[in-house]
This record gives structure tokens, sequence and C-alpha cells, in this order.
């Protein structure tokens, strides 16, 4: 799938030209409240962040882990706003030091780590984490998209994604003669019911060497005491408990309490600012919404996908069009198991901005580099949405093609052809002016 390229006088009022395909190849973003390069003397630095103060007990548990040299399996568990993403953040800068590489399991779909909403990923990090309070994107070296923010809706696909990424982890880096990493893996705050329940299934399946709950001071939202997955016989891990940080000292803690629904929408917004150069500013959400509309999108032929739903039934005449103004995970089907529940590999994410039922074309943009692109033939529709604040832009109809851009751009500037991508169509010199958007 080639970039569609407008020509250099088509231009639009206050809109940055979209990136080439090598500049939007993914990569590890900063943290949304990372510092700019050097300024210049006169400048006045950056603020600095507030200090972070790390409790006695999680900084004994972090040093107690990792004075083991057997290259532990850490299962970090323990109710929402407990800190378990702070926790790990920590523990991985700890590990760091001596093993150079940590494999990282995050499966906390609604909050996760590394990755955009909806995912669970397997991340392979090799460098500390310099901002304890926020998460930044990074790419992940393998992607399951299970398309909500809650594993509520179907356990058992969530619980499918989670296995198939645990087991590519063992047999590529904890095999004998393979290099052998340590595992730090991050869980969702549900955990009562059926959270209870998956938990334990994935404490059993996992089989961590070593489990740190962590505790509040609301009981009964705690987990229960001990090694409560275990029915008998199995190894015992290493159990360390540690208390959730103290919330009347947030001004110093490392830990504070989450806007969840802020939080996941400033990551998409993140994930698809990376459709541009990054030395194009887009400080505003109004500037991205406008760049976003402007973007030639790539075409994608109602015949070279197949669409599947993950969470919700869609009548068959309805199939195309109930993709537009959605999210849709990027996958191959060329790399999915032939078995009752096979999971597809996940190569990032994309938003359908116009749908034109009569030429059978999808209009999608994506930050997923070219080169990614070339064997997708799934597009997997959930119920992730796209963030308000780039639809929410008064003058612009974000991030579809708005009116007023399609009115100045002709379809023989917008797009090129690429005969060797199955998402592609050769230019016939139409533009999407046909589509239905929003």
């Amino acid at each position: 799938m080639k970039h569609r390229r407008r020509s250099k006088q088509q231009k639009l009022n206050s809109v940055p030209p979209p990136a080439s395909p090598a500049a939007r190849a993914p990569r590890s973003m900063p943290s949304p409240s990372a510092s700019p390069k050097s300024p210049a003397p006169a400048t006045p630095p950056p603020e600095q962040a507030p200090e972070v103060v790390v409790p006695e007990d999680w900084a004994l548990a972090t040093k107690v882990i990792s004075s083991d040299l057997s290259s532990p399996v850490v299962l970090v568990c323990g109710p929402s706003n407990s800190g378990k993403s702070t926790f790990t953040r920590l523990l991985l800068n700890k590990l760091l030091p001596s093993y150079g590489r940590i494999g990282y399991l995050d499966t906390d779909v609604g909050q996760p780590e590394f990755s955009p909403p909806g995912c669970l990923s397997l991340h392979i990090v090799d460098e500390a984490i310099a901002d304890m309070r926020n998460p930044v994107l990074r790419e992940a070296e393998r992607c399951c998209f299970y398309g909500d923010i809650s594993s509520k809706g179907d356990p058992e696909s969530y619980l499918n994604s989670l296995f198939l990424l645990y087991n590519y982890f063992v047999e590529k880096y904890r095999c004998p003669g393979s290099e052998v990493l340590p595992l730090i893996v991050n869980t969702p705050g549900w955990v009562k019911g059926t959270g209870f329940d998956m938990l334990v299934e994935m404490l059993r399946y996992i089989c961590p060497t070593i489990v740190v709950p962590i505790r509040t001071r609301m009981q009964r939202k705690n987990l229960p005491d001990g090694m409560f997955w275990l029915t008998g016989g199995e190894t015992e891990p290493k159990v360390i408990t540690i208390d959730a940080a103290s919330r009347d000292s947030l001004s110093k803690s490392s830990l504070k309490w989450k806007d969840g629904g802020g939080m996941r929408e400033r990551r998409l917004v993140e994930y698809f600012k990376q459709c541009f150069s990054s030395d194009i500013s887009l400080a505003t959400n109004k500037e991205l919404a406008y760049a976003l509309a402007s973007l030639p999108p790539y075409e994608v032929s109602f015949s070279d996908v197949t669409v599947m739903h993950l969470h919700c039934e869609v009548p068959r005449t309805e199939i195309w069009h109930s993709l537009n103004a959605t999210i849709v995970g990027l996958a191959s089907s060329c790399d999915t198991s032939a078995t009752a529940h096979a999971v597809p590999w996940c190569v990032g994410l994309g938003i359908v901005r116009g749908v034109d039922a009569q030429r059978g074309l999808l209009y999608v943009i994506t930050p997923v580099a070219v080169e990614h692109l070339q064997s997708v033939d799934l597009l997997l529709q959930g119920l992730i949405e796209i963030p308000r604040s780039v639809l929410q832009v008064k003058g612009c109809e974000s991030p579809y093609m708005s009116m007023n851009v399609r009115d100045k751009i002709t379809g023989k500037d917008l797009y090129a052809s690429n005969l060797n991508s199955p998402l592609s169509r050769q230019d016939d010199g139409d533009s999407d002016s046909d589509a239905d958007t929003m």
C-alpha cells in the first residue's frame, strides 16, 4: 500500500503537508509531556517534572526481584488505581542494568502501558523509562487487537490473545538455546467476579516465578491473601505483597489517580499523530483535526480485505457502511494459525474516514509503515472510538475528508497506485468525493 500524494501546487490553508511513507514509519514516541530539544540560551529551560518518591516497600520489592539471577517471570496484580503500571516501570528500570533487555507483556486493554487502547501487546524493552508518571508509545514486537477497553465483553477472546502472546515470548525468549529474557506481566484492575476468574486462568497458564499483589486500604477491593490460584502440586512462586502508594501525598508520590477516559483519548491522539513527520508541529487538537482531514488516505478495495466484527454482529448488507467513522485493527490472515480460536497478529490501527459503496472502496488513515501493510487483508472492527477532541473541532469535519478539502483537491492529485499491494488500486483519476463521510 502506497501513500497517496497530491501535487505541490495543491495546498490547503493552514494545513501542514502529509509526511512521506518513510517519515511515517512506526517509532518509539516520546512521552506526551517530554521536553523538546535543548532550547537556545535565551529560552528558559523546560519545567522539570515533580519529584517522584518511591514507597519504601516498593523499593525493597524491586531490589529483591532484581537480585533473582534466573531471569524471573514477574506478574503484578491488584485492583484499579493501585499503582500496577507505575510499579512495573520502576521494576523494568531496575532490571535493565542486569539484563539489557526485558520482555513486557501488557494485558490491560483499557489503560495499556506502551500501546493504544484495545490492544494486548508484547514489547522487548532495551532502554530505561525516563518519565515515571506518563506512559509512552513503543513499537510492539507482537500485538493483538482485542477491540474494547474491557475484557468483560468476550473473556475467551481476551484470554486467547493473551496466551498467544505469552506462547510467542516463551518460544522465542525462554527456550533452550535462545536468549533467555525476564518477563514483566502487567494485569488489568478488574479483580472481582469474572475478572478474578480470568486472573486465576492467567496465573495458572503463565506460572510466574514471582507474583506481586498490590493491596489498597479498601480491603473489599483487594485480592485474597496467599497463593489463591494454586490447586495443589504446582511449583510455588515467590509472593511479594506491597501496599498501594498513599494518595494523601500525590504531589510527591509516583502514583496518581487515573482519568481512564482522558488517558485513552490522549493515547489515541498521540498514536495518530504518528501519521505526520516529527518536524511538523501539531500543538492543538484543532491543528491535528485539520491535518487528519487533509491527509491523503489509502484506498482499500472491498475485494482485497475481509472484515471481522469482534464484539457485535452486523447484517451482511451493512458490513462496509458499518466501518465508516471507526477505528479498525489492521491484520493479516497469513499470520493466523488454523485453529478454532485463531487470533491474528495486528500491525497497527487505522481510521476508516470514508466508504464508497458504489465503487467498492474504503478510505483509511494509518501511521503504519508501508512495508508492514503489504500483507494486511483483515480489518478488525471493535468498539474503540475516535477521540472526541479531534472530532468536535469547529469548522472541520475531521478526521474524514471535509467538504472544503475535497472541493480543493482532485483525485489525480491525491492518489498514486501500487500494484504490489493488496490495499491499493490503479489510479483512475477519481477522488473519494462520492464516499460516505461523517
